[in-house]
């Protein structure tokens, strides 16, 4: 009996797991407890074309096989060089003889030689490897030139063509499933064709010519700022500056690059309007005389407490519409907290970004007078702060769907909010469909979604015709001006608007929006040169950016209070919308554009591009302008591109991505079904079906491990 497989033996098996890309098979005749298995490529099943392991074995089935290769514990095998009704090798030149074998053969023909070893031939077959027209080109190239001394290549025959050499591991081939699918038959060719996915409703209108020409004086100042930063460089280096791009440089070259390395540390030195804005240490939350207990009581949402946690007690699925800053987010999550919904589990409020989750998280930590991560925490990718004792819980909603993966009954919590459900991201729209089968098989888990601008009608249609509660607002008349004519660069026209606003228009701070981190840091350094210009003149103008990457202490700076004889301006994304509330804004500049994030079948690249808004988030924008009193809106398109130009509302995100994320995380939840999927706006089945095929030539169900652990 054999304690380990030897190579190129026979030995009986039994099918024990069957892939598309072969079939794995376990040893028979081995000591007790030792398991021995390896893999029979599909290309080892049959001499003939297999399509499918399925089509030549089935699971449980006895077969004898051979033994191709031993890498570690990895085995080949091969099933197409055996006989399965006799166990006869039909290969028997690729098969090292025994002892035995050789010392009959001997004694039968004394005159042949000696081959006790094995033959040459067969040596050069299991340890060459022949070279390609190529490759043997290249050899006698580098002969040629010198490069390799016939010495060198001992191992090369040249009467053979071959290279010897000792293998050192297995090489592994990696293949495309080419077969067609049933449930994707007929489907794949057109799949695979699809155009980018682009929603517009006037290609050729002036709000698309200015997004696909972008922000010119962004770009210009970002070439002026690299140009400088070079000039200055190379002032500072001299003759010397050679060593900076010359690996080879001489020795005293490279003792010169320490003249440049100052002017280096001053291009990455912190501008000159930071340094201004954020010259001292803020704390988190606005800065106000009232008590927390009183701020809580002057909300609108206090009203109608007793209302809203009685009709969380009588349904389990409720639609809640407010107003931005009518204290949804921060306040019903601690109502139900005080009336005990958080004994039978943890009170999970969604939010859309990151930032949001994280600065909203602090606030009501504040509120419930603990510090974070003990009563009140959040969560999201890579940063989790809670504990056991966390009774309030924000995350993103990307983490909620990765506990949704991991537990698709949710028994830790007690109630789930999806908080700012309009915006309609991927993880949010996945989540819905999901959360709808939960509350089926949870009768205890209460489920709240809310919003700001949300189609109340078609979401409670959606959550099995459930009741919907409106929330008043705070809201003032706001005056909304159009542009008389399109503007070819929005961020140069929106600095102009914020500049006449500050230097004709009464007291009030403005808030301007933008789509990046680089048009708004753009912006602050050329409002803050402006204002820099005119000198004492002209009452300050506060300079604040906000966006996702800014520390939270830089972006707490907002809620702070202007100073009196002072103006203050909010450069900030689309966060400012909804998922954060400024108070003390009296003007919107809105430019109606916004990054998108969209996928590009062809290429196979997502890209973050500029678009127009829709019309429900100009509305949105300019609703930001009268919270506080009567407000002003500029927005920089004509009154025609918002009729003519604008979609009634923003696309869902999961119509416009890539879905293979989306196809692979709900087939490791064990949905197959997932063209019959209840998505609330389904994606088009082209891309659906595109995805599936892409996993499905890829072999994805080997890669859902991946999503599990």
């Amino acid at each position: 009996m054999d304690t380990e497989p030897v190579l190129y033996k026979i030995y009986s098996g039994e099918v024990t797991t069957i892939k598309d890309f072969g079939c794995f098979v376990r040893l028979n005749g081995f000591p007790r407890g030792k398991k021995v298995e390896g893999m029979v490529h599909v290309s080892q099943l049959s001499t003939a074309r297999v399509n499918s392991a399925s089509d030549i074995v089935k699971r449980g089935q006895q077969v004898k096989i051979k033994v191709l290769s031993i890498a570690g514990s990895r085995l080949g095998f091969s099933l197409k060089d055996v006989d399965q009704a006799t166990g006869r090798d039909l290969t028997p030149n690729l098969r090292v003889k025994t002892q035995q074998e050789l010392d009959e053969e001997e004694s039968m023909n004394p005159n042949r030689p000696n081959t006790r070893n094995h033959d040459i031939s067969d040596s050069r077959a299991n340890k060459s490897k022949r070279l390609t027209s190529p490759e043997r080109f290249e050899l006698k190239q580098l002969m040629a030139a010198g490069a390799i001394k016939s010495f060198d290549l001992k191992e090369y025959d040249e009467d053979l063509n071959v290279l010897n050499y000792e293998p050192t591991e297995e090489c592994l081939d990696i293949e495309i499933n080419e077969a067609e699918p049933l449930f994707l038959k007929g489907q794949i060719k057109t799949a695979i064709q699809l155009s980018p996915i682009k929603i517009v409703k006037n290609p050729d209108g002036t709000l698309n010519r200015a997004a696909l020409g972008g922000a010119s004086l962004a770009k210009e100042r970002r070439e002026l700022r690299q140009q400088q930063a070079q000039e200055e460089i190379d002032k500072a280096l001299g003759d010397s500056g050679k060593a900076w791009d010359d690996p080879m440089a001489n020795a005293e070259d490279k003792r010169n690059l320490g003249k440049g390395s100052g002017v280096v540390m001053k291009t990455l030195e912190v501008p000159e309007w930071k340094k201004k804005t954020f010259n001292n240490a803020t704390t988190f939350g606005k800065i106000t005389s009232l008590s927390m207990k009183e701020q809580r009581e002057g909300l609108p949402i206090f009203k109608l407490r007793s209302t809203i946690v009685q009709a969380v007690d009588e349904n389990q699925v409720l639609i809640v519409v407010g107003d931005t800053g009518s204290g949804k987010t921060t306040q019903m999550t601690q109502y139900l907290a005080e009336e005990g919904f958080c004994a039978r589990g943890v009170i999970g409020c969604t939010q859309p970004r990151r930032v949001a989750a994280q600065s909203v998280a602090k606030r009501v930590a504040e509120e419930v007078g603990c510090r974070l991560g003990e009563e009140v925490g959040y969560a999201m990718r890579f940063e989790d702060c809670t504990s056991p004792s966390t009774k309030i819980k924000y995350l993103t909603d990307g983490f909620l769907l990765r506990e949704l993966l991991n537990d698709p009954l949710l028994s830790r919590y007690s109630v789930i909010i999806l908080d700012e459900a309009h915006e309609r991201t991927m993880s949010t729209d996945v989540t819905f469909g999901l959360l709808k089968k939960t509350v089926k098989k949870r009768p205890d888990l209460k489920l709240i979604v809310t919003s700001a601008t949300l189609d109340a009608e078609k979401f409670s249609e959606y959550f099995f015709q459930c009741p919907i509660l409106t929330i008043p607002g705070r809201t003032y008349p706001v005056e909304i001006l159009f542009a008389r004519e399109p503007e070819s660069d929005y961020l140069d026209a929106a600095l102009i608007t914020v500049m006449q606003i500050h230097l004709s228009e009464p007291a009030g701070d403005i808030l301007l929006f933008l789509t990046g981190q680089e048009e708004i840091d753009t912006s602050c350094e050329i409002l803050f040169e402006r204002m820099k210009a005119l000198g004492n003149s002209v009452p300050e103008l506060i300079i604040l950016p906000i966006y996702s990457t800014l520390p939270s202490e830089m972006q707490s700076k907002i809620f702070e209070p202007t100073p009196e004889g002072s103006r203050k301006v909010v450069i900030s994304t689309n966060i400012a919308e909804t998922s954060i509330t400024i108070d003390g804004i009296f003007y919107v500049v809105d430019p109606g554009f916004v990054k998108q994030n969209t996928y590009d079948v062809k290429l196979g690249m997502d890209a973050l591009v500029v678009v127009p808004i829709s019309q429900a988030q100009a509305r949105q924008r300019s609703g930001r302008a009268g919270r506080t009193g009567p407000g002003k809106c500029y927005r920089l398109y004509t009154e025609a591109a918002f009729r003519n130009e604008m979609l009634p509302s923003p696309i869902p995100e999961i119509q416009r991505i890539n879905l293979t994320n989306v196809v692979l995380t709900l087939k490791a939840m064990g949905i197959n079904d997932l063209l019959n999927f209840e998505f609330m706006d389904p994606p088009p089945p082209a891309s659906m079906i595109s995805a599936m095929a892409t996993l499905y030539q890829l072999g994805g169900d080997n890669f859902l491990f991946l999503i599990k652990y």
